[in-house]
């Protein structure tokens, strides 16, 4: 176990000074759904009715999510470029964990994720943002966070050991961020027709935004939040349980 947390470590460091070597991609990661956030607040705001007072407040857990989605992108296009480069053949000639490649890259996604949800979150504040919530309520967001982001991660890496282009590797978060706006993060489900409606209250994105959005307003969050996590842990599990079957068929 020493070992092969000794060689994630490794390789996470490898993987943390690319990004930092271009921090732009976290910088890109959080231009669009601060944009999105820019343009529904001050633009679409005024016409829609979220039952709330603080339309920014509303509309904030469903950022969050749109972020994390946006950003999970760059863990495919780090692993596609690795694999094309013809570093992992390296890696499997060498006496380390095979699966610690993947976990370094998993959790450099994660760290750069948690970084551009800062930046979102700290925009979101200074557009009028203002939460009630406990430290306890704010660690049960962090929480469903990272656990979101990690299962999107871990199905990112799925594309990125798989792709034959980078545009093949990145297209498959276009589907994650558009899920979001068939959801509760922009407008509450009852607004919307039957058949969508439908969709929208018995998909994961829905449960985590109430779930979160409950939790920054202070409010009981009911089983909402047991959805929520198994929302997330069922995805997390399913995903590691794919990317794993897909790396050892790719590198036997």
């Amino acid at each position: 176990m020493s070992t092969y947390l000794a060689d994630s470590a490794a390789l996470l460091g490898r993987s943390l000074r690319h990004v930092a070597r271009s921090p732009d991609t976290i910088i890109t990661t959080a231009v669009m759904p601060i944009a999105f956030m820019l343009l529904f607040v001050y633009v679409f705001g005024g016409a829609i009715d979220s039952g709330t007072d603080s339309y920014v407040a509303y509309l904030l857990p469903g950022i969050l999510i749109i972020t994390i989605a946006s950003g999970v992108s760059y863990t495919a296009f780090r692993l596609f470029n690795d694999v094309k480069s013809g570093i992992f053949e390296r890696f499997q000639s060498m006496p380390i964990a095979r699966s610690s490649v993947l976990w370094a890259h998993v959790l450099t996604s994660l760290v750069a994720n948690l970084v551009a949800v800062a930046v979102v979150l700290l925009v979101a504040v200074t557009m009028g943002f203002r939460s009630p919530a406990g430290p306890l309520a704010w660690l049960m967001v962090g929480a469903i966070l990272i656990l979101f982001t990690l299962a999107l991660t871990w199905i990112a890496v799925i594309p990125g050991l798989t792709a034959t282009s980078v545009e093949g590797a990145s297209a498959f978060s276009y589907p994650l961020i558009l899920l979001p706006f068939v959801s509760s993060a922009f407008v509450p489900t009852e607004t919307m027709p039957g058949p969508v409606r439908a969709f929208a209250e018995h998909q994961p994105v829905t449960s985590i935004v109430n779930t979160i959005r409950d939790l920054l307003n202070a409010e009981p969050v009911g089983s909402g939040l047991v959805v929520a996590l198994a929302w997330c842990v069922g995805v997390l599990a399913l995903a590691v349980l794919a990317a794993g079957a897909t790396y050892r068929r790719r590198f036997r």
